[in-house]
């Protein structure tokens, strides 16, 4: 069973996510927030396998308590920012803070249960209709900034920049096994390996990665 913590500001909003989610059958609610302080407290008393985060909240919002889960040690709590806005500016601030996915409030149910279900299992996700302009920007950023590549970038071996390319396009582990013409679990097992070389959490924190270090597929 995934254990989730719904975090919105609207107690009829947060109703009608739970109501959703857990008629999926494997998911359950075990917390909800109405502001980004009770998000953080329940993320870190309760543990759950995700945190469902609206962006805009009072007091603390979802993007300071998306950094201040994300950077606790002890604890190792996936974020699924999902928000009305899809303001650049928002999109950013939740990656940069480590959310590990970011999805529309429009994505219908069955997106919505999928998002959650790839979070927990480590892969990540970001809305289909921002996806690209999101990689694109951190791309344009990466030009803008002029960094220098990551000395860990440096050690990358061909099938791990092949991976990584593919990973920034969005591709599935079935659909990356296809253009390689290799195995699913080939493909599962390169992707572990380049996670835990690169020190990413996920498949999406990998790709902001990628962007940053001029490895994306672009």
């Amino acid at each position: 069973m995934i254990r989730v913590i719904v975090a919105d500001d609207q107690a009829i909003v947060r109703a009608g996510f739970t109501v959703i989610v857990e008629a999926a059958g494997d998911i359950e609610v075990v917390g909800e927030a109405k502001d980004g302080y009770e998000a953080v407290e329940l993320a870190l008393r309760l543990r759950p396998d995700v945190v469902c985060m609206d962006i805009r909240m009072p007091g603390r919002d979802g993007i300071e308590a998306t950094r201040l889960i994300s950077a606790d040690p002890g604890v190792h709590v996936p974020v699924l920012v999902v928000t009305t806005f899809d303001l650049d500016d928002y999109v950013f601030g939740a990656l940069e803070a480590g959310a590990a996915g970011f999805l529309l409030k429009g994505a219908d149910e069955e997106t919505l249960v999928a998002a959650i279900r790839s979070v927990a299992a480590g892969d990540g996700t970001l809305d289909q209709k921002i996806t690209r302009r999101v990689l694109s920007e951190f791309a344009g950023r990466r030009t803008t900034t002029q960094r220098s590549p990551d000395a860990v970038a440096q050690t990358l071996t061909g099938r791990e920049r092949d991976i990584l390319g593919l990973l920034s396009e969005g591709l599935s582990n079935q659909e990356m096994a296809e253009r390689l013409f290799i195995e699913p679990s080939t493909v599962k097992y390169h992707v572990a390996g380049l996670l835990a070389k690169i020190g990413a959490r996920d498949r999406l924190q990998a790709v902001v990665w990628a962007f940053r270090n001029g490895l994306d597929a672009a």
